[in-house]
């Protein structure tokens, strides 16, 4: 991969952090105002929609051979469009301003609006993946470009920042602007640039793993599926993982401490420690299989959230900055030190179980293997996320109310919703882990093998005569005039 390719692949990581997505539910719950049930109703509708068009999707895009590659089309095809429309989303308070949480207009604007954004996401997700998976077939290039995507992406958080602060200047009066306009603004600037610094890649990457000429059908899409031990076991771990609940810790810090701007505080000393875990991810990959890497990363980082809150839930110190504060600020330290296996390894993990798929089948099926992956943990999500809003209703949490004015019982338990209980309830998912079956010996034995069959591949395309050459080109033109 040469540097301007390089430097996109980094962009577009960038961009995936550059929004205000934290304080999503900020904007629906208390600025459009959705009501909690229609929430709920949103997301149960939409979990069926989901299962039908991400499978019709996967096979799409797995059946896809253009010149132009599998994946890049669909990335470069939706993303302009896709970034437009989205405006939409932030002009929707203004649309309907001074209508209640239950006006009926502006929640089936809403509920259109969130189709046909995660039909056309459907693909962007699963083709950015599949993008990434192929970008290049060395294993030690592909970590090295996740490391320092992770670790170059310096800045994709500002918008986070300053919204947190803002936010509190206008909830406390200190400037006078509304918070409608507020999102507005971060919204749509966000939404261009990070569209942008995307686009770039999509415009200069290249799939440099090749794929069978011939598509493989949906039988053999399904029983790549079921043939890859790697991708199921980090698919029930996930699986596993998603009965995960809770309402996040921005949200905690909001109603409950009174201040978005502390987040940002707390994590000032981990953001040294960030760095010094990517400096030691090349040393713990020599010494440490990526299994033990993944399995220690979970364990640490849900025995310091469940220390957290018990260090709360003493003497109701939840409520009391003097105590939170330099708790979180020494949590968010411990757990920086292992940020970067968090970042690095899944990702990984997921580019050998693709590579693994070709290893054994001779074709790869990334587009349906990332729809089998995320149908169940999507769903999952809908479902949890149904589960949320309908929770949030019954610890009694008021839309609209302004900041730090909810009832003690609702911010007692949106500190545990926030610490305690996604741990507790999503337990379960690091098990799988210890079955992951894909180091050691057999690892290095299918980068041999695939090296391999990759090289004679290439040599026997560079070998070819003009005229098999041109019958190539003739049958896959009339492939793709077969799609069309």
């Amino acid at each position: 991969m040469g540097s301007a390719e390089t430097a996109g692949y980094i962009f577009n990581h960038w961009a995936g952090g550059f929004n205000v997505g934290k304080y999503r539910n900020r904007f629906i719950y208390d600025i459009l105002i959705i009501d909690f049930k229609y929430l709920a109703l949103l997301e149960a509708v939409g979990g069926v929609w989901d299962v039908i068009n991400d499978t019709i999707i996967g096979v799409i895009v797995d059946k896809t051979r253009t010149r132009w590659g599998k994946f890049r089309p669909y990335l470069l095809g939706l993303q302009v469009p896709m970034t437009l429309i989205s405006v939409f989303y932030w002009f929707m308070p203004f649309i309907f301003a001074g209508t209640s949480g239950r006006d009926l207009t502006k929640f089936a604007a809403y509920f259109t609006f969130s189709v046909i954004t995660e039909t056309a996401g459907t693909f962007q997700s699963i083709s950015s993946m599949g993008l990434i998976s192929t970008i290049t077939p060395n294993p030690l290039e592909r970590t090295r470009l996740i490391t320092q995507a992770n670790l170059l992406a310096i800045g994709s958080n500002v918008p986070e920042l300053l919204m947190g602060l803002l936010l509190d200047l206008v909830n406390n009066n200190i400037l006078g602007w509304k918070l409608r306009n507020l999102f507005l603004g971060f919204g749509l600037t966000t939404n261009f640039i990070a569209a942008g610094a995307s686009f770039y890649f999509f415009l200069k990457s290249k799939e440099r793993v090749m794929q069978s000429i011939e598509r493989p059908s949906i039988i053999q899409g399904l029983k790549s599926i079921v043939t890859n031990k790697p991708i199921l076991f980090i698919t029930l771990s996930e699986f596993l993982s998603g009965f995960s609940i809770g309402t996040g810790t921005s949200d905690y810090f909001i109603d409950v401490l009174g201040s978005a701007t502390l987040q940002t505080v707390v994590g000032i000393p981990g953001g040294f420690f960030t760095y010094s875990s990517y400096a030691a991810i090349g040393y713990l990959r020599k010494r440490f299989s990526t299994r033990a890497l993944w399995i220690f990363e979970t364990i640490w980082t849900d025995l310091c959230a469940l220390s957290v809150c018990g260090i709360g839930i003493i003497n109701g110190n939840y409520k009391k900055r003097s105590v939170m504060i330099p708790t979180f600020m020494i949590f968010e330290c411990l757990e920086m030190c292992v940020y970067a296996i968090r970042r690095v390894i899944p990702t990984e993990l997921y580019n050998e179980s693709m590579d693994y798929c070709e290893w054994k089948n001779g074709y790869r099926t990334e587009a349906m293997t990332g729809v089998a992956r995320g149908l169940i943990t999507k769903l999952q999500r809908i479902a949890n996320n149904a589960v949320r809003n309908i929770l949030m209703q019954k610890i009694g949490y008021e839309q609209g109310r302004r900041i730090g004015t909810q009832d003690e019982r609702t911010k007692y338990w949106m500190f545990v919703m926030s610490t305690g209980i996604p741990v507790l309830t999503g337990a379960l998912g690091v098990f799988p882990k210890f079955l992951y079956p894909l180091t050691g010996k057999k690892r290095d034995q299918m980068y041999e093998e695939l090296t391999a069959r990759r090289n004679s591949m290439s040599a026997a395309v560079t070998d070819a005569t003009a005229e098999e050459l041109e019958e190539i080109g003739r049958k896959q033109m009339a492939m793709d005039f077969e799609d069309l």
